[in-house]
């Protein structure tokens, strides 16, 4: 099978594209002939760091998720025949998805409904799932709540910015002055430029000194204790790239919840119950997007060859919406 793999960690300039044997499905596993490949910054972070991932051996096909066809079943598999259209987001430890064909634990698929593409079901999985168990799952946001989202034109950030408003909730992003526009049309009602606005101070003004419900932060450790400092009483905050320093809020006075996301934790430190989560939530993201109540957001389509110059672009952490990789 054509494959783009990485030869060692390091560098987005040890991938090259070639010739790898097509892998069999072992019990409770699927084989998908896969259609597309959706980028992701932990695909990236992990390709450069100096050791990869514990578990890799060489050559490694990178990218978690992908979209495609059921193509071969394995021993004890239920509810998934060769010829189903299915997306998984994968374990980063696993070979992963910028491959003609990959394995898949059976209970991480989801079906694709019909009428959704596989490069729209191929963009939902890790930046979608992500949002969705911060909107969703994690804080429930509902009816007539402001929430705060960070790099709101990002994967993340812009599922969460249209899972917000299609919970009813005020949306406030953060992004770059050329994307307000592009999340403006996400549903914000506001779009904070933090590189030329002082978040916190904005978000006061806007909410006439209240603040925010919720606060979904993917920046950093830094951006999450400040927006901490933002949330009403009881308030809530999921963040994805580093824990607040909650010793910034006095004991017993806004009393807000805190979220860790980590969805790779479902396969290190997670059971089947966790995993099983995945796929169901990502059968609604997916449905959502039948139904035309959820932009997948592609910016891009690109081929296998153009997948390691589009992993430096996801890299940079500067694309308005997903890349996603061709392989159809």
């Amino acid at each position: 099978m054509r494959a783009l793999y990485l030869t060692a960690p390091g560098s987005i300039g040890n991938l090259q594209v070639g010739e790898l044997p097509v892998p069999e499905p072992g019990p409770g596993e699927v084989r998908i002939k896969v259609e597309a490949a959706g980028l992701n910054p932990v695909d990236v972070s992990f390709i450069q760091s100096p050791s990869g991932h514990p578990d890799w051996q060489w050559p490694h096909v990178p990218a978690q998720d992908s979209a495609g066809t059921v193509d071969a079943v394995g021993e004890g598999v239920e509810g998934f025949a060769v010829g189903d259209r299915v997306a998984n987001h994968g374990a980063i430890s696993a070979e992963g998805s910028l491959a003609e064909y990959r394995i898949a634990t059976a209970e991480t698929l989801a079906h694709i409904p019909d009428g959704v593409s596989a490069l729209a079901a191929a963009a939902l999985p890790c930046a979608g799932l992500t949002a969705y168990q911060a909107i969703v799952r994690r804080m429930h946001v509902q009816v007539g709540q402001t929430v705060l989202v960070t790099a709101a034109a990002g994967g993340v950030g812009g599922f969460a910015v249209q899972l917000a408003r299609l919970a009813g909730a005020r949306v406030i992003g953060t992004a770059s002055s050329v994307n307000h526009e592009f999340v403006r049309s996400l549903g914000a009602s506001d779009v904070i430029s933090y590189r030329s606005e002082n978040v916190s101070d904005r978000v006061l003004e806007l909410t006439d000194g209240r603040g925010v419900d919720a606060v979904l932060d993917v920046v950093s450790s830094e951006s999450a204790t400040e927006n901490l400092k933002l949330l009403v009483h009881t308030g809530s905050l999921a963040f994805a790239s580093g824990r607040p320093d909650l010793e910034t809020v006095p004991p017993f006075s806004t009393a807000p919840s805190i979220h860790e996301l980590a969805l790779g934790a479902a396969y290190d430190h997670g059971d089947s119950v966790a995993r099983k989560y995945l796929a169901s939530e990502l059968e609604v993201l997916a449905g959502l997007v039948a139904e035309g109540k959820l932009n997948p957001m592609i910016n891009r389509v690109a081929t296998l060859e153009e997948a390691p110059e589009a992993l430096a672009e996801v890299g940079a952490r500067h694309v308005q919406g997903k890349i996603v990789i061709d392989l159809s």
